[in-house]
Formats: C-alpha cells, sequence, structure tokens
C-alpha cells in the first residue's frame, strides 16, 4: 500500500474508532442502577444479597478504592461469606422507621434492645452510618430502646468531639451505639468503647443520598468501614461460636 493510502486508512480508522469511545463512555453506569430509589434514599439491591452476594460486592468495592494497597493488605481487608448473617428473609423497605423492627427481629424474642451490659461504654449493638448528618438520624430512629439505664451512644463526629464520647462512654451504660467508621476505630483504639458485650454489628449499607452513593460507594466511609470490620478483635468474633458477633448487612 503506498504511503498516502496508509495516511488515509489511518486517518479512516481514527474517525471510526471515535463513536464507539464516546458509546462507551456513555454506557459507563452502576451495575445496581435500576434498584436505587432515590425518593426512598435507598439501595434495594442489599433485600435480596445473601453473604456470599454480600461478601463479593464489599471485596470488588474495596479493590476499586483501594488501589494504593498491596494484595497482602487487601487480602486482610477480605470478609467473608461465612462472617455475614443472612437477612433476606426481612421483607419490608430498609428505611429508618422499619430499622427498630428489624433489630427485634434479628436480636430474637429472648434479647430485649432496651437493655444494657452493666460495664458503661459496652453496647450489645452497634450500627454503623456512613456519614454525621445520617448517623444523627439512625439515632432517632432506635430511640425507643433508650431507658434510664441504657443509652444510645452517638459516637460520630458532627458536633461531637472525641474526648466528649470518652467522657460519655465511661459514665454510662450503652445498649445502642450509632457511630461512624473512622470515630468507632478511634473508640476502639483508646480503650473507650468495649466490645465485650457486643452482639451484632448493622453495616446502614441500603441507605444513598441524593447522589445515589451509600457507605459503600464512597473511598472516605468504604476504606474505613472495611479496616473496622476486618479488625481482629471483631473479625475473628464473626465466626466464633463461643464470643459471637452478628455482622448484618441493612
Amino acid at each position: 500500500m503506498a504511503p498516502e493510502e496508509q495516511k488515509t486508512m489511518k486517518r479512516k480508522l481514527q474517525d471510526d474508532d471515535k463513536p464507539r469511545k464516546k458509546q462507551k463512555k456513555q454506557k459507563k453506569v452502576r451495575d445496581d442502577e435500576g434498584d436505587l430509589d432515590v425518593e426512598a434514599g435507598l439501595n434495594r439491591a442489599f433485600e435480596r444479597m445473601d453473604g456470599q452476594l454480600i461478601a463479593d460486592h464489599i471485596a470488588k468495592k474495596t479493590q476499586r478504592f483501594g488501589t494504593d494497597l498491596s494484595p497482602i493488605e487487601l487480602a486482610d481487608l477480605y470478609i467473608s461469606a461465612t462472617a455475614i448473617r443472612d437477612s433476606t428473609s426481612w421483607q419490608q423497605p430498609r428505611s429508618l422507621e422499619n430499622l427498630p423492627a428489624f433489630l427485634e427481629a434479628f436480636a430474637g424474642e429472648s434479647e430485649k434492645l432496651e437493655s444494657s451490659p452493666k460495664k458503661p461504654g459496652s453496647p450489645h449493638t452497634i450500627i454503623v452510618a456512613g456519614g454525621g448528618l445520617r448517623a444523627a438520624n439512625l439515632v432517632r430512629a432506635v430511640r425507643k430502646f433508650q431507658q434510664k439505664n441504657s443509652s444510645v451512644a452517638k459516637l460520630f463526629a458532627k458536633h461531637f468531639k472525641v474526648e466528649e464520647q470518652v467522657a460519655f462512654l465511661k459514665k454510662h451504660r450503652t445498649g445502642v451505639a450509632v457511630g461512624t467508621p473512622q470515630r468507632l476505630i478511634d473508640l476502639i483504639e483508646n480503650d473507650s468503647l468495649c466490645l465485650d458485650s457486643l452482639k451484632r454489628l448493622v453495616v446502614d449499607a441500603s441507605h444513598i443520598d441524593q447522589k445515589k452513593r451509600g457507605i459503600v460507594d464512597m473511598k472516605e466511609t468504604m476504606l474505613p468501614l472495611t479496616k473496622l470490620l476486618s479488625r481482629g478483635d471483631l473479625k475473628d468474633r464473626f465466626t466464633d461460636e463461643d464470643r459471637h458477633i452478628d455482622l448484618i448487612f441493612y
């Protein structure tokens, strides 16, 4: 082929490739787009995800956001399917108003969520939220579990300093605690939040904001969440029969 013909063919191939590139860019949408109910603020996909599907979903998100982590570090953040309690039997929307009933259903009839361990700062239930505003809404949703000797602890950064939360946990018996991943990590590491009596860790996974993002859809919340869940003092107990903790995605 003559040099001039080669140039013409090259230009033609480049021109032909442009629409395809544009089309490919337009197709880049979230896999769960059809499950996103923005009006209700819910990602309905979690309603039908069993432990294996959630484990795969979390692993995929961790790999996506953890590009600066080594393969070993990524492996350390992996949560197995056997660690996650199947909650697909719950038939109601995973909204704020249904959260108390959901917690009661998975706690069982023998446990009263209004109660609290005698040791201060030692909740039986921790709810993990993506941000301070959402955490505040969750606190209001579970206010029914607060009694005279059983506080609902607010363990998130919005309007609260770590020092204030440390003082609160040292003085108050707590049944249910609501917090954001990094603040929970900080309080565990400074020995203010005790995990000895913990029976369930509930991730507020279904909630999405107006931009269709939930706790697992943003790097700034997803990576701290996986670091929290993969802590040895929690992760080992997800599959420990004697000191078991339920890991539940709401």
